[in-house]
């Protein structure tokens, strides 16, 4: 619960210490700063604020998804002042500590030496501070000299980063792969291998990524996917005619799928960058199907960006115009349609839009009982057991977690052939018992989502802070459960 704003807030010197925090500081991300501090410590937007010398309007506009950030050295100062850092704290956030070391004379080689928490001590030459010229007469807290031993502070980060670059020539891998594809590198092939670019092949390479995507073998689609998109890209260049359509569909659905697996690793302008290059194939492609698809991922994009209103209105806009515009209700067009509704309608639950959530999820049970069962046309997963899926999601995100409860005991598990979409059933299931109080019943739904889907809960940093939240409210016989499993997937929290 959060603290009375004339309460100080106790901070547990273990937060500085949390994995969270030192990369929020390193990456100077005061937003996730104090909603650790929120989670952690129990403290309110007013005592944040007393505490840092802000506003409350600021330290809310700062928390939001997509708000001002911290970005002048007086505030980070007035802020690690307000909050009490500890040293280390304060120089992983680039800061000179309060308590400087004693210096050495200039010729003395074994100088005590404070790095960056983490940092290799042998990253810092023994050196750098005994070179630096110190005036006797300057006093440990006057601001100058707290000035200058930032400086070498800072330098000490810049040397660990720099060691930690691969050497020249190392191939690109995961993320970094991902940003070389959709920058255009390599580029295009001027005299591609008709192997490689053929469009059966292509057909093939892009259903294989669609279907691991589907079985949460995320590591598969990211070694897999960065050279398809290239070799889609080759293919749009190379082809004309109906060969090119198919060509730029391919491709929609491919960046589809990159910018799925990017927002569920929390890159989100990476993620942008792809779904914005789905809608752009879609619409060369001339299919009204794949344009419903891929608005479906630029909706996605805009939640995880926090524009919830503008989310809503792209998936009802899109929706309302293939509507119009199809000449025939495929059960493609049926899948990709109510598909394109749940996620509206998750987007108008996320900023609280009850009525228009209920419209879209009610819209979206039309065309699941038109469609007639539970399928995966355009690998949608839509049907009549997803659009249960999503009133579980809505309820949850409308803070509902007894009807989310409800409703997820009414879906048949056995009933949805998608490990993605049961993952995501028993993590909703998971926040909503937590919210209910029912810690160990919430415990054991994760345990069975890991079993049924490892890389989902391993390899997703919001299900880390799921499981963070669960660790910060939970008994501690639950507690004590909980870091064993996380330590024993590899999750640090």
């Amino acid at each position: 619960m959060s603290g009375r704003a004339s309460d100080p807030i106790v901070i547990p010197d273990s937060l500085w210490q949390r994995p969270q925090m030192i990369e929020a500081l390193t990456a100077r991300d005061i937003r996730t700063v104090f909603h650790l501090l929120r989670q952690y410590a129990g403290a309110s937007q007013t005592q944040i604020a007393i505490a840092c010398g802000m506003s409350q309007g600021k330290v809310s506009e700062t928390m939001k998804k997509g708000g001002r950030q911290v970005t002048t050295l007086e505030v980070f100062e007035r802020i690690a002042d307000g909050l009490q850092m500890p040293d280390p704290a304060r120089m992983t956030l680039g800061l000179a500590p309060r308590t400087l070391p004693a210096f050495t004379s200039p010729t003395t080689t074994n100088a005590t030496v404070i790095t960056p928490r983490d940092a290799p001590a042998d990253l810092v030459p023994p050196t750098f501070l005994g070179s630096l010229d110190v005036d006797p007469n300057v006093e440990e807290g006057d601001p100058v000299h707290r000035r200058t031993f930032g400086k070498l502070a800072g330098a000490s980060v810049f040397s660990a980063i720099l060691a930690d670059l691969p050497s020249d020539g190392a191939p690109l891998q995961g993320v970094e792969a991902f940003a070389a594809a959709l920058a255009g590198y390599p580029a295009i092939n001027d005299d591609p291998s008709p192997a490689a670019l053929s469009i059966a092949r292509l057909d093939a390479a892009v259903a294989a990524a669609k279907r691991n995507y589907q079985d949460c073998k995320y590591s598969t689609v990211i070694n897999s996917l960065p050279a398809l998109l290239a070799d889609l890209r080759n293919a749009c260049a190379t082809y004309d005619g109906d060969a090119r359509l198919q060509a730029e569909a391919l491709s929609a659905e491919a960046h589809h799928v990159a910018a799925s697996i990017l927002l569920k690793l929390d890159h989100e302008g990476l993620a942008w960058l792809a779904a914005d290059r789905s809608m752009q194939a879609a619409r060369r492609s001339q299919d009204l199907t794949i344009i419903g698809s891929s608005a479906r991922i630029i909706t996605h994009a805009l939640m995880n960006d926090g524009h919830h209103g503008a989310a809503t209105k792209t998936a009802s806009t899109y929706a309302e115009r293939i509507d119009h515009d199809i000449d025939q209700r495929t059960p493609d067009f049926v899948s990709v349609y109510g598909a394109l509704l749940l996620r509206g309608a998750v987007a108008a639950g996320q900023r609280s839009d009850r009525h228009t959530a209920a419209s879209l999820l009610d819209e979206a049970e039309d065309a699941g009982r038109e469609l007639g069962g539970d399928f995966n046309h355009r690998w949608t997963a839509f049907g009549p057991t997803n659009v249960q899926l999503h009133r579980v999601n809505i309820a949850l995100q409308l803070g509902d977690a007894g009807a989310a409860i409800q409703h997820a005991r009414s879906v048949d598990l056995s009933r949805i052939p998608l490990t993605e979409r049961k993952a995501t059933l028993l993590i909703d299931t998971s926040r909503a018992l937590t919210q209910w109080g029912k810690h160990d019943k919430a415990y054991d739904v994760l345990r069975f989502a890991h079993q049924l889907a490892p890389e989902e809960i391993s390899a997703r940093p919001a299900v880390h802070r799921m499981l963070g939240d669960l660790m910060a409210t939970a008994p501690p016989s639950i507690k004590r459960q909980l870091k064993e499993f996380t330590t024993e997937i590899g999750v640090r929290l």
